[in-house]
């Protein structure tokens, strides 16, 4: 398993990263770097993990990743099927403020720049309709060569501090995204533990076990470096996965069927935990994302 902290391996004769992938799935372990990350999803579903916040990500999705933030972009579990034709596509711009950038961001002209990052310390999802404006200044730095590089990126910055609202942060501003290799390394394994097992009848002592811990200090550990507890983190997921399967295009289970196969033992539960997290029950969900469909397609 790959542990915290993640190096990327940067080109000597360039200080902003670029890489454009297709793969059968996302990097399938937390991890961290020093470096910003923009990341477009150009193809491929499922959910992104960012400090103690979960997002779900679908085609288009673009995120902006704060330095040292743990994060995980988890393909659903079709991807990882043995027989799986799916594929991921996705374009990342990587970029270090403080570290081989550091001279550029101290020029007075980008101190607006580098405020704007600050105050968005742990990054945040892009607003929908800057995603085109983003996605076509992410596509000019990864084809450019050259000063050009730099030419392209610092339109790009122009572009994401220009964004004024909208502005969905990827966790909360006071979580702290300090975790020691050793820390790093266990929490990637009981998160991938939760992951790979959330649609079964997993309990406390179950994921305590896999972290070799007891149950009382797996809690206070969780609890210290999620801001969760770990039944309030393993709802979120199940729940994640439920809005998804709610109001896929092919989706083939009634509500019930949902629910349990996102690892609820009772649909009465899942109703009551359902509308706990996402503020309405699953049917009046479904009803608010059909309609908003509806409404998007009749103004195109």
């Amino acid at each position: 398993m790959k542990v915290l902290p993640f190096t990327l391996l940067a080109p000597d004769d360039k200080s902003v990263i670029s890489e454009r992938i297709e793969r059968p799935h996302f990097y399938p372990y937390l991890h961290r770097h020093d470096e910003w990350q923009l990341t477009w999803v150009e193809q491929g579903e499922g959910t992104l993990i960012a400090g103690n916040n979960m997002h779900a990500f679908c085609a288009g999705d673009l995120f902006l990743i704060g330095a040292n933030l743990p994060h995980l972009f988890k393909s659903n579990p079709e991807y990882f099927e043995e027989d799986a034709r799916k594929t991921i596509q996705a374009c990342s711009i990587y970029f270090n403020p403080s570290g081989i950038l550091d001279g550029l961001f101290n020029l007075p002209e980008l101190k607006a720049a580098g405020a704007f990052l600050k105050n968005n310390k742990h990054g945040f999802k892009i607003p929908e309709q800057y995603r085109i404006a983003v996605a076509d200044k992410m596509l000019q730095v990864h084809d450019a060569s050259g000063m050009n590089v730099l030419f392209n990126f610092l339109g790009l910055l122009e572009v994401l501090q220009n964004i004024e609202q909208g502005l969905e942060a990827l966790c909360q501003d006071v979580y702290a995204s300090a975790l020691s290799e050793r820390e790093g390394m266990r929490l990637s394994n009981i998160i991938n533990f939760i992951m790979r097992n959330y649609n079964n009848q997993i309990d406390l002592e179950d994921v305590a076990n896999a972290a070799y811990m007891t149950p009382h200090a797996f809690c206070r550990y969780f609890k210290k470096h999620t801001g969760h507890t770990f039944i309030s983190f393993l709802n979120e997921v199940r729940v994640n996965d439920a809005c998804k399967s709610l109001v896929s295009d092919h989706k083939t289970d009634c509500i019930s069927g949902v629910a349990y196969r996102a690892g609820f033992n009772s649909i009465t539960n899942f109703n009551r935990v359902f509308k706990s997290i996402i503020g309405q029950s699953p049917s009046a969900y479904m009803d608010s994302y059909h309609t908003l469909s509806r409404s998007n397609h009749i103004a195109v």
